[in-house]
C-alpha cells in the first residue's frame, strides 16, 4: 500500500485527529527551535501537512506572512481545507512539487522516510524550496535506534526507509546544510524518543 492511500484512509476514519494530538508535543518543541529569537517576518512550508494542524499553529505567529501545507493524500488535504478554508493547502507528490518561491522555514513530522529516496528529496528541498540561511527541521519516530518501530512497515503494509541517526545526519550535511543538530525528545522506557534533526541552508 502507498503511504498516501494509508493516510487517506486515516483521514476518512478520523484517525488524523489522534495522530495530530500524539505528534503535537514534538511539533511544539520543533517549532520553538525553528522560530526561536525570530525578529523578521517569515514564510513556512509544512511537508506532509496532514489535516493542517501545524500550518494553522504557525499561522498564529505574528511574524508569519505565509504558511503552506503540502501532502500527497487527497483526503488529508480535503480535511485541512474543510477545517481552514482560508489556509493554503496543496495536494501533490512531495518528491516532484516545487514551490513558487523559496521560504524561510521548512518543517516535517513523520513524513520523509515514506519517500522512496529521502536523500534526493532533502537535496531538492535545500536547492529549490529553502532560502539561503533558511532552516529545515524534521521529526521522525521511525529510525534504526528506536527498536520499537522496526515492525511498522509490516504492521502497516507500507514501505518505509529505515535509517540510523548518523545516516540522517549525513544526508543533511551532504545536502549542503550546516549547523546540523539532532536530539531525541520525549523518551520513555519503551520508546527511544522522537528524533529531531535541523540544519541551515548555506547555499
Amino acid at each position: 500500500m502507498k503511504a498516501v492511500d494509508l493516510f487517506s484512509k486515516w483521514a476518512l476514519s478520523g484517525r488524523d485527529v489522534g495522530m495530530a494530538e500524539n505528534h503535537l508535543p514534538a511539533v511544539k518543541k520543533m517549532l520553538s527551535i525553528l522560530l526561536k529569537n525570530r525578529l523578521k517576518k517569515f514564510s513556512f512550508i509544512d511537508i506532509g501537512c496532514g489535516n493542517g494542524y501545524v500550518v494553522r499553529e504557525v499561522s498564529k505567529h505574528p511574524l508569519c506572512f505565509k504558511s503552506v501545507g503540502i501532502d500527497g493524500s487527497e483526503e488529508m488535504i480535503k480535511k485541512a481545507k474543510t477545517i481552514d478554508s482560508k489556509g493554503e493547502y496543496i495536494c501533490s507528490d512531495i518528491s516532484k512539487w516545487l514551490p513558487g518561491e523559496k521560504v524561510d522555514f521548512i518543517h516535517s513530522m513523520e513524513v520523509i522516510y515514506y519517500l522512496e529516496n529521502p536523500k534526493r528529496i532533502i537535496c531538492q528541498i535545500v536547492e529549490n524550496w529553502l532560502k539561503k540561511h533558511g532552516a529545515i527541521i524534521m521529526g521522525i519516530d521511525f529510525y534504526y535506534e528506536n527498536k520499537k518501530c522496526h515492525s511498522w512497515p509490516k504492521d502497516l503494509d507500507v514501505k518505509m526507509k529505515l535509517l540510523s541517526i548518523n545516516e540522517w545526519r549525513d544526508i543533511f550535511i551532504s545536502s549542503g546544510l550546516v549547523n546540523v543538530k539532532y536530539s531525541q525528545i520525549n523518551k520513555k522506557s519503551d520508546f527511544s524518543g522522537t528524533l529531531i534533526i535541523s540544519g541551515i541552508n548555506s547555499k
